[in-house]
């Protein structure tokens, strides 16, 4: 799995989590829909600039954007 699988995975998912539509992300990261529709696809890379924009609009840190899901035990 490369960066741009784990970038889309974390994207959609923290996405998810907060009960967001892509359109409600895409305004508040200031970033256009279809540019994070193809960000969640793994389809584009994206900036040092936009991970920035797209972690303080989900209210994390940048670097867990881009951090490799932990398998859970059990």
């Amino acid at each position: 799995m490369d960066l741009r699988d784990i970038l889309a995975a974390n994207l959609r998912r923290l996405r998810a989590e907060r009960g967001l539509a892509q359109d409600d992300l895409a305004y508040e990261a200031k970033v256009s829909r279809s540019y994070l529709s193809q960000l969640e696809k793994g389809a584009f890379y994206a900036s040092l600039k936009i991970l920035e924009k797209l972690a303080k609009a989900l209210n994390v840190e940048p670097y867990e954007l881009i951090a490799p899901m932990r398998k859970r035990r059990g």
